[in-house]
């Protein structure tokens, strides 16, 4: 699946950003990032179906798990078109975006995680959950402190500085009601992303953080 020659390939495309760099290499863009990529999305498919069945795993060459290489700089100082990094998004089956509960992978030469929940959900998924979060603190409790969450996942993303709007200061969950991510990131080894154990592996880590994906599947009433 993934080997280390994917991993070089992202490096040597980091150095030779450019379009005329990627078509002349696009013969190994396809054989040592696209097709492990996909291949690794078809063998997640039922690993998913076992503890997250409304999350899909989709090996589309486009539209599908495997976010595109292409980089939008339409609102970026940094015009350098592609990514270098492999992003792969099992995203909820009534999601539209990347902003969509769901389970991702990101390997890159510098960093490799898996990360989980709702990143900048838009601002009625934001209200739902901190809203679902002030009337149910201790069902949100017992999902942040589930022992297997925990035992894997540390809670990132950012957050407010004071309290949001319409929510009282001294709420017991308010710290976490500030939250504008609601996600949590496992890091990981490259040489576990490039062995033979990585599909079992991060099956077994995304079905550890079911009690938090579930929590934020209830606060926006769809199905986990």
């Amino acid at each position: 699946m993934f080997t280390r020659a994917s991993i070089k390939f992202l490096d040597d495309l980091a150095a030779n950003n450019n379009r005329i760099w990627f078509e002349e290499n696009r013969s190994q863009y396809e054989a040592l990032v696209r097709a492990p990529a996909l291949a690794f999305i078809s063998e997640m498919s039922p690993v998913l179906k076992t503890f997250a069945p409304h999350f899909r795993a989709d090996p589309r060459k486009t539209g599908g798990s495997l976010m595109r290489v292409f980089r939008d700089t339409r609102f970026s100082r940094d015009k350098t078109p592609y990514k270098t990094n492999i992003g792969i998004q099992f995203r909820h089956a009534v999601g539209k975006d990347v902003h969509a509960p769901g389970f991702y992978v990101h390997i890159a030469s510098d960093e490799c995680f898996l990360a989980v929940g709702c990143w900048h959900p838009d601002a009625d998924s934001l209200a739902r959950i901190r809203d679902w979060m002030a009337c149910n603190p201790e069902q949100w409790f017992a999902a942040r402190d589930h022992g297997s969450f925990v035992g894997t996942w540390t809670l990132s993303g950012d957050s407010l500085a004071r309290p949001p709007r319409g929510y009282q200061a001294d709420h017991e969950a308010i710290e976490d009601l500030k939250r504008k991510d609601f996600i949590a990131i496992a890091a990981l080894s490259l040489d576990e992303v490039i062995g033979q154990d990585f599909v079992r592996l991060a099956g077994s880590r995304f079905a550890a953080a079911t009690p938090f994906i579930r929590f934020l599947c209830d606060a926006l009433d769809v199905q986990c």
